[in-house]
């Protein structure tokens, strides 16, 4: 962009080094193809200025897919080593979005607070003093990477 305002500028010197009228007929025409010659290289700098930001911004968006990708296929191996593909699914009462868990959760002797991945509210907790709002309903899952599908009863 920069080389583009640079050879406008020279233009510019030179059309000034000619020592034509600015009310002439030449040099009326040369000062208008060097003012929209000069606003081209404007838009065209906001133009590279804008590109630059949107592969930035594109960048930003592919890095945290990549880390999203790797969180969930990292979550998927851990389940498909539990083995059992049962899922417990509760309704976020912060966002509304659906957070699934594995059931062996409700197990565990350690208090464990699942949190919605949308808002971080806490869904459920093993503990018996948490109290939710609707009872979590159990789906058979699948371990295979599948997306999760809810069994002939519950449907």
């Amino acid at each position: 962009m920069n080389d583009l305002k640079a050879k406008v500028a020279y233009l510019q010197g030179l059309s000034s080094g000619l020592d034509l009228s600015p009310d002439s007929k030449e040099g009326k025409l040369f000062h208008g193809i060097i003012e929209v010659l000069d606003e081209f290289a404007d838009s065209f700098g906001d133009l590279e200025e804008g590109q630059e930001q949107l592969e930035d911004y594109l960048e930003t968006i592919d890095e945290d897919l990549y880390q999203l990708e790797d969180e969930l296929y990292e979550d998927n191996g851990a389940s498909q080593s539990a083995g059992n593909g049962n899922y417990i699914e509760v309704e976020c009462p912060g966002c509304g979005e659906t957070v699934y868990f594995d059931s062996s959760i409700t197990n565990d002797k350690d208090v464990v607070e699942i949190t919605c991945p949308n808002c971080d509210e806490v869904v459920f907790v093993n503990d018996e003093d948490y109290q939710v709002d609707e009872e979590p309903e159990m789906l058979e899952g699948q371990t295979n990477g599948k997306r999760l599908t809810a069994s002939d009863e519950d449907i």
